[in-house]
């Protein structure tokens, strides 16, 4: 059985024309770095489009970097082992990505909880609310800014979806957003 949070017409997929990055897991241990590097690639590859103006370049690099780099470092920071799927698509004005691995029982039950309570009401609200909470406790992780400020500042959209728990040991979990890009002008 699977579970969805979020949007589900963002869940049918990529659709043709789909980049697809995998993130192996191995003696390079995956690492932030990797995150970085990897938006990197991805943001340059979908700004290209708008190097004939300077301004928007650098706004679609940037929004599309810091999307994906923020659901990346997710992907790497609470993954339970195995590989990192990484899919990008531009379609019309619309930059799409989707993101798998997988995590624990534990982990996925928290992040549940956490979608939850940030996936209600409006984002720039529980921003704030959660700026707020996390000032009261230093260090919080998994406090669900990254994606509360990408909802809130850049109008991202969400969906996630959540595997079987037949395997409790590892469940799959994946991460599909979108966010709108300017029109190119001839």
């Amino acid at each position: 059985m699977t579970t969805l949070y979020g949007l589900e017409d963002l869940t049918i997929g990529t659709g043709e024309n789909v980049t697809r990055l995998r993130l192996f897991e191995g003696p390079l241990d995956l690492s932030f770095k990797h995150c970085g590097i990897t938006s990197d690639f991805v943001a340059e590859f979908a700004a290209l489009r708008y190097r004939a103006s300077r301004s928007l370049y650098r706004e679609v690099r940037h929004n599309i970097g810091y999307l994906t780099n923020e659901l990346i470092e997710n992907a790497v920071k609470f993954r339970k082992g195995g590989e990192i799927l990484v899919e990008a698509s531009l379609k019309a004005n619309t930059f799409h990505t989707k993101v798998s691995n997988f995590i624990d029982r534990a982990t996925a039950e928290r992040f549940q909880h956490l979608l939850s309570e940030i996936t209600t009401g409006d984002p720039g609200e529980r921003l704030i609310e959660r700026i707020e909470a996390n000032a009261a406790q230093a260090g919080a992780s998994g406090s669900g800014l990254g994606l509360l400020t990408l909802m809130s500042d850049y109008g991202a959209h969400f969906a996630w979806v959540f595997g079987s728990r037949e395997q409790d040991l590892k469940i799959p979990l994946e991460t599909y957003a979108s966010i709108m890009l300017p029109e190119i002008s001839n």
